[in-house]
């Protein structure tokens, strides 16, 4: 697979203490990023909204608003990548974000090495959010995929994805049947080098049963296969018992009597 070109992305770096923000901005202005810069959780969402960067590194310690308030007040508006910076050991943090709708966090002090692999992979992920297939998937009545136009229909309305979830699911979709595991999901989706990070998993998993499942505590669609990985439903095998068993036109009506005879 062709890698993605990632050279002259905007990175908005979101941070009170200069020392941090001139760190980040040299490690990615030597990578090629562009990097703009906001030392406040309000100057942050007027940069976001007025520049459209490519991605934003957020700090969750800022002096006006924390960083989960400017995360909360950014996913109202914009679906642009965020990646939070968190102070190490803090779990509560990291997965607090990511509920709020961050992509990934860094955990400081980080290396200029993990810097840039953990931006690039989710530049990555937003701009391959789309595989390459074409056409409708009509799993039943109820739900409706279309990956090639990135519309996911739920009782006849549009429901929005993030481009991590478009992901999540289309390689659950093709897998339709068969148990795709965790260390499957996060080389697929998030990157090899998210393979010890289970957790990404459970939670999109969660995000999206709630927007596609009927009622996600107990899934129809989306699988679980205990200490495994999970499963989507194998739409397509029972669409071909519900034909075989009730056949809808004279054609169907008469290879099943010939099968029979």
């Amino acid at each position: 697979m062709e890698e993605v070109r990632l050279t002259n992305r905007h990175i908005l770096v979101v941070d009170d203490e200069e020392r941090m923000v001139r760190f980040v901005r040299l490690n990615l202005e030597h990578d090629g990023f562009k990097v703009s810069e906001a030392y406040r959780g309000m100057q942050a969402i007027d940069k976001v909204r007025t520049l459209l960067p490519d991605l934003v590194l957020l700090d969750v310690m800022l002096p006006d608003l924390d960083g989960f308030e400017v995360l909360r007040i950014i996913r109202e508006t914009s679906s642009v990548p965020v990646i939070m910076l968190t102070a190490k050991g803090e779990e509560d943090d990291r997965v607090r974000g990511l509920e709020l709708g961050a992509d990934d966090y860094i955990t400081k002090p980080f290396s200029p090495r993990e810097l840039v692999s953990r931006v690039r992979a989710v530049l990555r992920r937003v701009e391959m959010a789309t595989p390459g297939a074409h056409g409708v998937i009509e799993v039943d009545d109820r739900l409706k995929l279309d990956f090639g136009r990135r519309e996911v229909w739920v009782d006849g309305q549009l429901v929005q994805l993030r481009p991590t979830e478009y992901r999540l699911l289309y390689h659950l979709v093709q897998n339709a049947g068969w148990v795709v595991t965790h260390d499957q999901l996060l080389t697929k989706v998030w990157g090899y080098e998210y393979r010890d990070e289970p957790h990404y998993v459970r939670l999109y998993i969660n995000y999206l049963r709630k927007k596609i499942e009927k009622d996600p505590a107990n899934p129809q669609y989306i699988l679980t296969e205990r200490g495994v990985g999970y499963r989507f439903v194998d739409f397509r095998r029972q669409k071909e018992e519900a034909a075989k068993a009730n056949p809808t036109n004279p054609q169907e009506a008469d290879k099943q009597a010939s099968k029979s005879a």
